[in-house]
């Protein structure tokens, strides 16, 4: 049997903490900023937990499962 291979863009997108969850960075930030909020533009520049639903898909890009 090959190899499992990590897809490259998933690499790209997330990362693995120290407990096994995966980090993504949040969407909306790229452009038409002007009539977000500072607020809301601030919140979206941390990165947050994938949610559970999609972790076993990411983890099989991630050649981890």
């Amino acid at each position: 049997m090959p190899k499992m291979r990590t897809k490259g863009a998933a690499k790209k997108r997330f990362k693995i903490t120290g407990s096994g969850r995966l980090l993504r960075e949040k969407a909306f930030i790229s452009h038409i900023l002007t009539k977000k909020s500072r607020k809301r533009k601030r919140n979206l520049r941390q990165s947050t937990l994938v949610h559970s639903t999609n972790e076993h898909a990411i983890k099989r890009m991630l050649a981890m499962k």
